[in-house]
């Protein structure tokens, strides 16, 4: 697929991050992008940044997400690439120890439930959406492709640690949706991928203390550090760009393999 200003694309999450990163690395293609995000000030602030548009969307609600594609649509035509960034989601073992009990306890499933409307569900809810718009558009090649649609997993679909029971589980999930889902949609012309962040130097990541980013630094083989968030939306470009590139989940990782704990 060719870039620039005829390819509209949404990024969800795009207010910060991978996300943010991946809408700039698309704007400096020529890419009309639309943010996807609840964090409003930032949304803006970026969208006004790369010329784009900001729409205050929640992942996990229908409504939101429908009016957001109608509102970026309306902006800027009919999206050809989409990104999936956003996420919500929740840590816990599947037991525990109490130590005031002095018994076992579990993770209650309603907390299970939430990471997988999160991770999981928000994901084929964006794709699925997305994928409805490309599919009653004109084909942009001789290839016929109507469009390039992203998500975002993690390493922790394939090694997940101690803890991320929830996390782990709902992005290998996302996994699992990319293949059957770029099979569903082949006949369209829509293709899916995903990709897979090792440890990135996120906002989020970069709050946590000096000691521990060395700590996670070293443990990747080479480079020996954090992944920088525009390495993330350099991949994003090149999957949309790159015609032949579907049904894949990539590794993004600098070769790391998590370790349990």
């Amino acid at each position: 697929m060719k870039l620039g200003s005829d390819t509209p694309a949404i990024v969800t999450g795009g207010a910060s991050g991978l996300g943010r990163a991946t809408a700039e690395a698309l704007a400096a293609k020529g890419v009309k992008v639309a943010i996807f995000d609840i964090q409003e000030d930032k949304g803006e602030e970026v969208a006004k940044s790369i010329g784009g548009i900001f729409c205050n969307v929640n992942i996990l609600d229908e409504d939101s997400c429908e009016a957001g594609f109608e509102k970026a649509r309306a902006a800027h035509g009919q999206e050809r690439v989409t990104v999936h960034c956003a996420m919500t989601s929740g840590r816990g073992k599947t037991l525990s120890f109490d130590k005031e009990t002095m018994k076992y306890k579990r993770t209650p499933t309603e907390m299970y439930d939430r990471g997988a409307q999160g991770i999981l569900v928000s994901s084929y809810r964006i794709a699925s959406m997305s994928a409805l718009g490309m599919a009653n558009s004109e084909p942009l090649n001789d290839d016929g492709e109507r469009g390039c649609i992203t998500l975002t997993a993690s390493v922790a679909a394939q090694d997940a640690q101690i803890g991320q029971v929830i996390y782990g589980s709902c992005k290998a999930g996302v996994n699992g949706l990319v293949l059957p889902m770029a099979r569903d949609l082949m006949d369209i012309g829509i293709r899916v991928n995903s990709i897979m962040p090792g440890i990135f130097a996120t906002p989020l990541m970069l709050g946590a203390p000096q000691k521990v980013l060395d700590s996670l630094a070293a443990s990747v083989p080479f480079p020996k550090r954090l992944g920088k968030p525009d390495e993330f939306g350099s991949l994003a470009v090149e999957i949309a760009s790159n015609t032949y590139l579907n049904g894949h989940n990539f590794r993004l990782d600098g070769a790391i393999r998590m370790a349990p704990r």
